[in-house]
């Protein structure tokens, strides 16, 4: 991961003024100041960040509505939520505090609705959703967010990450025995452009692989339109929701400790351990707040978005890196307004040009997710937390990340102690 030495952290990092919300910086960035701070690495970062988050995981909320028999106006208006929605609390907050803060939606959570919308109405899963938005914005309120997390001890936590990361660094040699055509040049041109520092230094490598790999599947010819959308433009509708005792049993825990803990866990982790100090209470008010108004048109919860932020801070300078997160809000706001159109285009590219530019970016996040997790303490339960995390448990309706990282904890709190007395003590 590259950071400048002429960054100051601290510069653009929230004010500690001894409150339980932290304050963002002064003054705020000037429209001057943003395009001073502009670059076409960062707007690459957030193009690819963007595209990352507008395939695989768009199918997973294709698919959860699939199960659930929604219609496509529903599914037009939870796409627009997911996105427009989440794009503007990625502008604001990434504008305030000068920090790359990317909020997406909970994938877990998304694939956790597609199996209870097999036995629950949608009104039903919509008031689950609402209860979610109100506990997770009590518990932000609380202002302990931060001092829960700072209890974690670092290695556990990016055993984690490494764990949810590893599957996407997998997927590239997947894609380049699948499908070699379109892996093979965008793997190749990476990889020279990585080895040859000098011609690097013009052609940043994860541009000349997605520009490889646009090239590699309009030679293919794969790119095709299966059905061609009656109109581009999104046309969310508020929802009423039902609230239902059984649904809110079985959604509403599991989705708030996978956006706090789980999704908000891994980005904070992917931020700070790039140089970023993330406002981790602030985030989780925000992204209660926003779960309610994504619930209104039929979204999942919001959350702090850990691959993606990860691919924006994959390159440049610390302090301009706002300007990827600020990229990526636009491009969300884009998306979610012609979400019909989106959808179709997304599923026209073929999967291998997803999967291996979206490895390729996230190589360095990996990196050094496996450095920090490995290289000093608590190294067993680290270990054990990525084994749970890529075995892909699912327990009472919570994901293998949070039962990887609450069983590390357990293992290092049982046998090394010695090295979780440092965290909880602080870093």
């Amino acid at each position: 991961m590259v950071t400048s030495r002429n960054a100051h952290p601290d510069q653009h990092a929230p004010h500690d003024d001894g409150g339980v919300y932290e304050r963002p910086p002064r003054p705020l960035p000037t429209p001057r100041r943003i395009i001073a701070d502009f670059g076409t690495s960062y707007a690459t970062n957030g193009l690819i960040g963007l595209i990352f988050s507008a395939s695989g995981p768009v199918a997973v909320i294709l698919a959860a509505g699939a199960a659930g028999h929604l219609d496509r106006a529903v599914l037009s208006s939870w796409i627009f939520g997911v996105f427009a929605l989440n794009g503007a609390l990625t502008i604001l907050a990434s504008w305030v505090y000068r920090t790359p803060l990317a909020f997406a939606w909970t994938i877990p959570g998304t694939v956790l609705v597609g199996s209870s919308l097999q036995h629950l109405s949608w009104p039903e899963v919509l008031g689950a959703f609402v209860v979610t938005s109100v506990l997770i914005t009590a518990i932000g309120l609380t202002g302990q967010v931060r001092r829960v997390m700072s209890a974690l001890p670092q290695p556990i936590v990016m055993a984690m990450v490494a764990g949810v990361f590893l599957q996407f660094g997998i997927n590239i040699f997947r894609s380049l025995d699948d499908d070699p055509g379109i892996a093979v040049p965008i793997v190749v041109v990476f990889v020279v452009l990585l080895a040859y520092r000098r011609l690097g230094r013009f052609i940043p490598p994860i541009i000349g692989a997605l520009v490889a790999g646009a090239l590699a599947v309009a030679v293919s010819g794969r790119f095709h339109l299966a059905t061609t959308p009656t109109t581009w433009l999104a046309t969310p509708a508020l929802q009423a929701p039902q609230f239902g005792i059984q649904a809110c049993l079985e959604l509403v825990i599991p989705l708030a400790i996978t956006v706090i803990v789980v999704q908000n866990g891994q980005g904070t982790a992917v931020l700070e351990s790039a140089g970023h100090r993330t406002p981790v209470n602030v985030v989780t008010i925000a992204c209660g707040v926003f779960s309610g108004l994504a619930a209104a048109v039929g979204a999942v919860s919001s959350c702090l978005a850990g691959p993606t932020n990860a691919l924006l801070v994959a390159g440049g300078q610390r302090q301009r890196q706002y300007t990827a997160a600020l990229t990526f809000g636009i491009l969300a706001i884009v998306v979610g307004l012609a979400a019909p159109l989106f959808v179709e285009l997304m599923l026209a590219t073929p999967a291998a040009f997803v999967a291996t530019v979206g490895g390729l970016a996230l190589l360095g996040a990996l990196q050094n997710a496996f450095r920090t997790a490995f290289s000093s303490r608590c190294t067993l339960g680290a270990l054990v937390t990525l084994l749970v995390t890529i075995s892909g448990v699912d327990l009472l309706n919570i994901g293998a990340a949070f039962w990887g990282l609450l069983a590390g904890l357990l293992v290092s709190w049982a046998v090394e102690r010695e090295d979780v007395r440092p965290a909880r003590t602080g870093r």
